[in-house]
C-alpha cells in the first residue's frame, strides 16, 4: 500500500510537470536518526505531531526546538506508541493520539533546568547533572487525545505543560470534587492512561500527559542520553 501511494504522488507530480519536493531533514533530525531514533510518523502515519517546544506556548514561554518539528523515539518505544493508538482506535474510533514531545536533546534539558532551578517548579524538570530524564534517552513521550473528525483536542483539565497540582493524576478525584477539573476531563485522562499502560508505558504522577517506556535506572544502565 505504501509503495502504491508513493507511486501515485510521483505520477501526479510528473503529470503536473514538476518533481516531488520533499522537506529537507534538519540538523537535529539527522542527528536523531544517526543515533538510532525513529520518526514516530514513519512508524505510524496516523499519529499526529505538534511539538510544544517548537512553539512558544510552553512553560518556558519561548521556542526551544529551533529546527526540530518531528517527534523521535527509540524504535521500541515508537512501536508501542503505535500500539497504543491502535488500541485507542479500536475502542474509541473517533479519537486519536497527538504527540507534544518525545526525544529531547540534553542541551535543551539544561535550558529547562536553568529556568526552574531554585524554584518550586524544579520538581517537574529532571536535573541534567543527575542524568536528565527519559525524554533525553528517547524513552518518554508527552501525548494527549484529540477528536479525529473535528481536530480539536479533548478537555484534560489543564493545558499541556501546565506545572501544578491540577496536572497531577494522583489529585484527580479531589480536583473533580472541588470543581477544579471536570469529570469529563478525568475520564479523558483515564482513557489516555488506559491505552498507554496497555502498550507498556508508565504514567508520571505529576503530569497527565507524560509517559515513560522504561525506568530511569534502566535507561542510565543501557543507553546514552542525547547530547
Amino acid at each position: 500500500m505504501r509503495r502504491k501511494a508513493l507511486f501515485s504522488v510521483f505520477a501526479f507530480s510528473m503529470l503536473m510537470g514538476g518533481p516531488i519536493v520533499r522537506a529537507q531533514k534538519s540538523t537535529t533530525a539527522l542527528q536523531m536518526e544517526k543515533l538510532g531514533f525513529v520518526d514516530v510518523q514513519d512508524v505510524d502515519s496516523a499519529l499526529r505531531v505538534s511539538l510544544m517546544y517548537a512553539r512558544a506556548d510552553n512553560f518556558m514561554g519561548r521556542v526551544l526546538y529551533k529546527d526540530l518539528r518531528e517527534a523521535y523515539l527509540h524504535p521500541e518505544a515508537a512501536k508501542s506508541l503505535s500500539r497504543a493508538r491502535k488500541i485507542l482506535q479500536a475502542e474509541h474510533p473517533h479519537l486519536g493520539i497527538i504527540v507534544y514531545d518525545a526525544a529531547r536533546p540534553m542541551h535543551i534539558q539544561q535550558q529547562m533546568w536553568n529556568a526552574v532551578s531554585g524554584t518550586p517548579k524544579r520538581i517537574y524538570v529532571c536535573n541534567p547533572k543527575n542524568g536528565g530524564g527519559l525524554h533525553n534517552y528517547g524513552m518518554a513521550v508527552d501525548v494527549s487525545l484529540y477528536n479525529i473528525h473535528s481536530g480539536d483536542t479533548l478537555d484534560m483539565g489543564t493545558q499541556i505543560d501546565f506545572l501544578g497540582k491540577q496536572a497531577h493524576i494522583s489529585e484527580e478525584d479531589s480536583l473533580v470534587a472541588q470543581g477544579i477539573i471536570s469529570s469529563e476531563a478525568r475520564e479523558n485522562r483515564q482513557i489516555l492512561r488506559n491505552v498507554m499502560r496497555r502498550a507498556r508505558f508508565t504514567p508520571l504522577k505529576t503530569e497527565w500527559w507524560h509517559f515513560n517506556y522504561i525506568s530511569r535506572a534502566e535507561a542510565k544502565a543501557h543507553y546514552k542520553p542525547i547530547p
